[in-house]
């Protein structure tokens, strides 16, 4: 009996811990992607601003502009990323965090800690990227019989 009683206490103690851990976790990530962003964006704009000075040919241009596609995108990521971190403090605030938006049971901890800002189970997710496949498969198929039919027209 004493045994059910110290597992219990230590369950809801680990509980609180690791919703604590996660929090620091998910705030020491939220402001680091917040330095990184505002830097990659002080560092666009600056380049921005000295462009007009400079003169290229075709092939630096086009280079220049693949590599600010590039930083762009990167910038675009981390803001992504940023967004889901927010929700996931949201989340944990409201007392929702760490729950599988599907199934609604509990998200294992080793993957909360390996993706902090997760919303579904390992099961559930694995079950929503099967069904995201097929539905690319199926579209891929879809669009090659409608490209069959048309030189077919």
């Amino acid at each position: 009996m004493a045994k059910a009683t110290k597992r219990t206490t230590t369950v809801v103690a680990a509980d609180g811990t690791r919703y604590d851990e996660l929090k620091q976790m998910l705030q020491d990530r939220q402001r680091e992607l917040v330095t990184e962003v505002q830097g990659k964006i002080r560092g666009v704009r600056a380049e921005g601003a000295e462009k007009p000075h400079e003169v290229m040919d075709p092939g630096e241009t086009s280079e220049v502009d693949i590599q600010e596609d590039i930083e762009l995108a990167l910038i675009q990521m981390k803001a992504e990323t940023l967004n889901k971190i927010n929700e996931a403090l949201t989340r944990l605030e409201e007392g929702r965090y760490g729950k599988c938006f599907e199934c609604g049971d509990e998200i294992a901890e080793a993957r909360l800690r390996a993706l902090p800002f997760a919303v579904r189970c390992k099961d559930c997710e694995e079950a929503r990227e099967i069904a995201a496949q097929r539905e690319r498969t199926l579209s891929q198929r879809r669009g090659a019989s409608s490209l069959f039919y048309d030189l077919q027209s």
